[in-house]
């Protein structure tokens, strides 16, 4: 098993250049099945996530072709397979989307439930409600999410709560039905807007995207197109939190400014200096950050894919903060590996209370999820001393280059195998 060896206490300073958008990638990807010719995506991060869905598509019969690091062709002329096994979908929540994007393309799909992050109970209820609106039989068999259609006719579908995968997935299964169909408590994520924006470049008729309601006119066909993905708004805001908690100042390059607000309002309310640029923001703290209360929500609320590193930062600000969870179940079981560092916080419901402590001390913590997992990643930048990173894989799937990119902002951070051996960086 790998690990992250980090020698913190320093300051961050420098420049990072921001990846492709991991949650836009892992929903454009299985989109290209819908496309009758070839489809050049660029901006891919260099992800685990991303390399599982491209050996998927292979799998399924399409033809991939690696160009470059960060670009691919895809040619899905010749997949004719609508079957997604548990090997191809394990790990990654992601390989829920080949369900819509099957669907809208043969009519049939056949997908173990997806796996990823655990965050309690994440059902797919609105996914299905969605397709049977459009016209699909949906039934579990043999522990594989079975979908089949006649035929996809427009709909008009109220998701009962705001779900960013269901967003996603009914537009995937409505771009080629009949008629118009109408999604309203959309979400508004700016990832939802690009794969919106991918599947309009292909010829789609999708409307309102990044708003409450989104309205999809059928096409018969979509053709190939060459695509750039968006920045990645979760990595950079990883940074930018990296930045103030070890008191550094960074240029977190290649962004949207305005996908960042919510991140930028509360890293203001800590404490630190923001300037944000047409592409880029910088951060700067030079003092102990302020307490301050978080609360996720849907976009363009503080996202939950934010709260775990938020909350580190809080750790060693002045006075009491309340970081309250208004999306998942069970987002806080990071808070046992932040407390073997010295945080003082108390978990209670969907609220977690931190008192502030003068500084974190170094100690053997676990990435228990993706977002964790960044979150002891600036945890131990955070503390003097020497700070081990175990179960790694879960950071793999979202960050790309993560030691090198730390390395150049001034961190001593190496990634080793047991045996204490430099390990090479993720192809």
């Amino acid at each position: 098993m790998e690990k992250f060896v980090i020698n913190g206490g320093k300051p961050l300073s420098g420049s990072v250049r921001i990846s492709g958008a991991k949650n836009a990638a892992v929903a454009i990807l299985p989109a290209v099945l819908l496309a009758d010719g070839p489809c050049v995506i660029e901006n891919l991060p260099q992800i685990l996530d991303v390399s599982t869905l491209l050996s998927s598509l292979s799998a399924l019969g399409a033809d991939v072709k690696i160009i470059n690091k960060t670009t691919a062709r895809i040619d899905p002329a010749h997949a004719d397979s609508f079957i997604v096994t548990k090997e191809m979908a394990q790990g990654m929540r992601a390989s829920s989307y080949f369900l819509g994007a099957l669907l809208g393309r043969c009519k049939r799909a056949r997908v173990a439930p997806p796996g990823g992050c655990d965050f309690g109970v994440r059902p797919i209820d609105q996914h299905i409600k969605g397709f049977e609106a459009l016209g699909t039989r949906v039934t579990i068999e043999n522990g594989m999410v079975d979908a089949r259609a006649a035929s996809l006719s427009g709909a008009s579908i109220y998701l009962d709560v705001v779900s960013v995968g269901a967003t996603m997935n009914i537009m995937l299964a409505a771009v080629k039905a009949k008629g118009l169909t109408v999604i309203e408590n959309a979400a508004r994520e700016p990832h939802i807007v690009d794969l919106a924006n991918f599947l309009n470049s292909m010829g789609a008729n999708i409307m309102g995207a990044g708003t409450g309601v989104i309205k999809i006119r059928g096409v018969e066909h979509l053709h190939g197109t060459q695509y750039s993905i968006i920045p990645d708004q979760i990595e950079a805001g990883t940074y930018m939190v990296a930045a103030a908690a070890t008191g550094g100042d960074v240029t977190v390059e290649n962004v949207t400014p305005k996908h960042l607000e919510s991140i930028i309002a509360k890293l203001i309310e800590t404490g630190a200096q923001i300037e944000e640029f047409d592409e880029a923001v910088r951060v700067r703290m030079s003092s102990r950050p302020k307490r301050c209360n978080v609360k996720t929500m849907p976009h363009p609320g503080f996202p939950t894919d934010m709260q775990p590193q938020i909350a580190t930062l809080l750790s060693v600000a002045e006075g009491t903060s309340i970081v309250t969870e208004g999306v998942w179940d069970n987002r806080f079981r990071y808070v046992e590996q932040l407390t073997l560092m010295g945080a003082s916080i108390q978990v209670d419901g969907k609220s977690a209370i931190i008192t502030g402590v003068e500084k974190l001390k170094p100690a053997p913590v676990r990435a228990v999820d993706l977002r964790a997992g960044a979150a002891m990643i600036i945890a131990g930048l955070m503390a003097k001393g020497e700070t081990v990173v175990e179960e790694i894989s879960h950071i793999d799937r979202g960050y790309e280059l993560l030691t090198e990119k730390l390395s150049a902002l001034g961190a001593d951070i190496k990634r080793v195998n047991d045996y204490g051996t430099p390990q090479a960086k993720l192809a």
